[in-house]
């Protein structure tokens, strides 16, 4: 079969999209005699882990070090979800790493995001890697990618996401993403607020537990920062090249599992300041060519949108902000809603598909309980929004897309036609 065929085929396999759980996967994993053979690090948390994995995944490459990244959920084409060497894997050797988990799984109902992981895995073994890194779907705990046995893990910011399956506090979630951590093994954790619970998991576990702020962090300095560890100091570093504060503890996180590995991975200061420099991450405030000026980025919970709405403020005055905007029925609209209202003029609203998907009338209505200062006008795709606020829009206003994967993955596969082979 093809990819797309594959995709289509695996998305049948199970009567569920999400249903949490390891013993089915590990079931099949048993059965294809996975084994791991190179040091592993598993990125958990809410809001941030994208970001992590990819400056580990650059610093990692630039050292020399070749490197396998899986990654969810893809924009344009699944390829995205697992990368070696830096570049997405073929076709070939995703649908190889499907045929073989088919082969395995005999009866066993997998969702597509198990079967994606397991077909991953063998997609990655068949290469030979100097290191793995594993983003956590959903949670952790429960999470597919939680049947290997990681040498360092990470939990990076934890805001309110994903409560039907999760818990509906942060409390909970918290406990739910320090399922990952490992007895006797480095656990980092990224939250400067982080919830009881997962500490708690973490001295339960017996993890070695790294907080920032306390046993990590980053030192901001004139035109520069400098990274303070338990292992040593790293200085005079560039600022990573993803937008946003916020990335420092993000770079921070990344360079503290490289210290806890730096046995058995070593990497040179200049490795890890070019590795900064370097990074790239699609739709994560990404400012698209051209004018007026649009931003991409896939902010979908409070935490998200608060840093939004902060990188709105530290760029360049606009006359007028539009918003394109569309959100998951069970994500947290209105604190979203409030989290970046001050920083939006005109409101284009739009519906999302499938069963989760809100309306646009149904989005109305929520920015108009919440009082929201710009026009609100409802749209019919993305794409319809893009055009129209292109057409209305001075050059000197800027239009900034948000609230869920599905709106920056539309807008930017449109922008790159040739990225969207498969979706």
């Amino acid at each position: 079969m093809t990819l797309d065929e594959w995709l289509a085929f695996i998305e049948r396999q199970h009567s569920r999209p999400i249903d949490l759980g390891l013993d089915r996967v590990r079931i099949v994993s048993e059965r294809l005699g996975q084994r791991q053979s190179c040091p592993l690090i598993v990125v958990g948390g809410t809001n941030g882990k994208g970001s992590t994995c990819a400056m580990l995944e650059q610093i990692l490459l630039v050292a020399g070090y070749r490197v396998a990244l899986y990654t969810s959920p893809h924009l344009c084409a699944y390829n995205e979800r697992v990368r070696v060497n830096g570049r997405p894997a073929r076709d070939a050797a995703i649908c190889q790493g499907f045929q073989r988990v088919e082969a395995a799984r005999g009866d066993v109902p997998l969702t597509y995001f198990e079967f994606g992981t397991l077909a991953a895995w063998e997609t990655m073994a068949a290469e030979q890697l100097d290191a793995v890194i594993l983003e956590v779907g959903l949670g952790g705990r429960l999470d597919a990618t939680n049947i290997y046995e990681p040498d360092v893990t990470m939990v990076t910011g934890i805001d309110l996401d994903h409560m039907d399956y999760l818990g509906p506090t942060r409390e909970d979630i918290g406990f739910e993403k320090a399922g990952i951590f490992r007895r006797g093994r480095p656990a980092i954790c990224g939250d400067r607020n982080p919830p009881q619970r997962l500490l708690e998991s973490a001295a339960a576990v017996g993890a070695d537990l790294l907080l920032i702020g306390r046993d990590f962090r980053p030192q901001r300095q004139e035109g520069q920062w400098q990274y303070q560890g338990r292992r040593g100091n790293r200085n005079a570093l560039a600022f990573p090249a993803l937008r946003g504060t916020y990335q420092l503890d993000n770079a921070s996180c990344a360079l503290a599992a490289l210290a806890e590995l730096g046995d058995r991975l070593p990497v040179a200061m200049q490795d890890i300041r070019q590795g900064l420099a370097l990074v790239t991450l699609p739709g994560r405030c990404q400012v698209l060519p051209g004018r007026p000026e649009v931003v991409l980025d896939v902010a979908h919970n409070p935490q998200a949108a608060r840093a939004l709405a902060d990188n709105l403020g530290t760029m360049q005055l606009r006359r007028t902000t539009w918003a394109i905007f569309g959100m998951l029925r069970d994500k947290d609209i209105d604190a979203v809603v409030t989290a970046i209202n001050h920083r939006i003029d005109r409101w284009l609203v739009v519906g999302l598909p499938g069963p989760r998907g809100t309306s646009g009338g149904d989005l109305r209505k929520v920015l108009e309980q919440r009082q929201v200062t710009g026009l609100i006008e409802v749209l019919g795709t993305p794409a319809e929004a893009l055009r129209y606020a292109r057409a209305k829009a001075h050059e000197d206003d800027r239009i900034v897309a948000f609230g869920s994967f599905l709106i920056v993955a539309d807008l930017l596969c449109a922008h790159k036609p040739d990225a969207a082979k498969r979706t």
